[in-house]
């Protein structure tokens, strides 16, 4: 069965959420250039996980609800709201990613969100 591009960042997501790295990872190709605007670019599912991985560390649950979404060819946009439990209760993110998928790979991968907004909820 083949996947649509937006069907591949679906299941990545759907992966995410529940910290499975493993399984999201293998929607990751190994040259994938992942950038979590504003902050630093990483490449491939090395790099991917070495930025999600702390991120979620303190998470109990997580849930990323697409708003919106939008593909065109192998470029998929979805606007979420990430809201991740944390043992003092939720906090909300409004995030919009870009990505880019080739033959069932995510081979772009970006994040937009406001810095402070997460700056000003998350653990330090």
């Amino acid at each position: 069965m083949t996947r649509t591009p937006i069907d591949v960042v679906k299941a990545f997501n759907a992966a995410m959420a529940t910290k499975d790295y493993d399984t999201a990872l293998k929607y990751v190709s190994a040259d994938c250039e992942y950038t979590n605007i504003p902050m630093s670019s990483v490449r491939g599912p090395e790099g991917v996980r070495s930025v999600l991985e702390p991120f979620f560390a303190p998470t109990i649950e997580n849930q990323l609800i697409v708003i919106r979404e939008a593909a065109a060819g192998p470029l998929v946009f979805l606007e979420r709201l990430d809201r991740h439990r944390l043992a003092t209760g939720w906090v909300e993110l409004p995030v919009t990613g870009v990505y880019e998928v080739h033959d069932g790979l995510i081979t772009v991968y970006r994040d937009c969100f406001d810095l402070a907004t997460i700056l000003n909820k998350w653990p330090s």
